[in-house]
């Protein structure tokens, strides 16, 4: 089965367009067309569903994209271990990261790495915590830094990093001049909800919930007409809103017996082989734990 035509159809697959893959594999639509159109007659079976301009996998194609994936990705090992075999690492990463690691830790981790090797280019995908796991999980990104751990036994978690969750006010509520607020005072006040599947929002609650406070009782508000108001509260990174604290936008009161310590983790898939670039990576990782403190 020709490879080439494997790499062709996983970005008609990924796109769901024949164009739009032809642009990204830098060929004409044609030309896409007539390799799905030999895929499709070599293994007698139709890979597509053609729906005007978008095109959707039948079953037959769902099933082909997963063993085209691990074959290509074999292909890309092979070459990075041969490479780095006659001394030189060279080749492509897609990892992701979650919101906070994505955006305030792993940019200067990857910027230091690639300064050791002048031939890779690495791609950081910034999505919330339960999509980027997904990714991992489908094969769509080699490994990931998370907010949370989730319950699936094709995952690996590995812990890699701290951060510190703070509740944040505004300088104009009326806990704003509080030392401390006590932890059943929690839902007295408007609280602002990060989106589902954000790491900081499972963490944060079941941090709640192990201090013996169900999310139930928070006073749950839409973001935007809380911050209008003025009057909501929410738990967030520190490193989220660390200007906003630096320059007095933002306050963070302590919660009475409540640690708001949360992990960040390197999730990967236990049955995929990782390629010499994604495991010298993984290495650099954990080798840097501290410098994501």
């Amino acid at each position: 089965m020709d490879l080439r035509r494997l790499e062709v159809f996983c970005k008609v697959y990924e796109l769901k367009s024949f164009s739009r893959a032809g642009k990204a594999c830098l060929l004409s639509q044609p030309t896409v067309s007539e390799h799905i159109r030999h895929l499709e007659t070599h293994l007698n079976v139709r890979l597509f569903d053609r729906l005007g301009r978008e095109v959707a996998p039948t079953r037959a194609g769902e099933i082909l994209y997963n063993y085209a994936r691990r074959m290509l990705n074999l292909k890309r090992e092979a070459s990075l271990t041969l490479e780095r075999y006659r001394g030189k690492m060279s080749g492509d990463l897609e990892l992701g990261g979650s919101t906070i690691p994505g955006q305030y830790i792993l940019p200067s981790l990857i910027g230091r790495f690639k300064d050791n090797f002048a031939d890779i280019f690495i791609k950081l995908v910034i999505a919330d915590t339960m999509k980027i796991t997904n990714m991992v999980l489908d094969g769509g990104l080699e490994l990931g830094v998370v907010g949370a751990k989730m319950k699936n036994n094709k995952l690996q978690f590995e812990q890699l990093f701290d951060d510190e969750l703070v509740l944040a006010v505004s300088p104009d509520h009326r806990w704003a001049k509080r030392s401390a607020i006590r932890l059943e005072e929690l839902p007295q006040a408007p609280f602002i909800m990060r989106e589902q599947g954000s790491g900081t929002r499972m963490a944060m609650l079941e941090i709640l919930e192990q201090a013996g406070l169900e999310s139930q009782k928070l006073k749950v508000v839409a973001v935007r007409q809380a911050i209008k108001a003025k009057v909501g509260v929410s738990i967030l990174s520190r490193r989220a809103i660390a200007d906003e604290l630096q320059f007095d936008q933002l306050c963070h009161i302590p919660v009475k017996g409540l640690s708001l310590t949360r992990h960040f983790y390197l999730v990967t898939h236990k049955k995929r082989s990782r390629s010499p670039l994604g495991q010298a990576f993984v290495d650099y990782l954990i080798d840097n734990r501290d410098s994501g403190t």
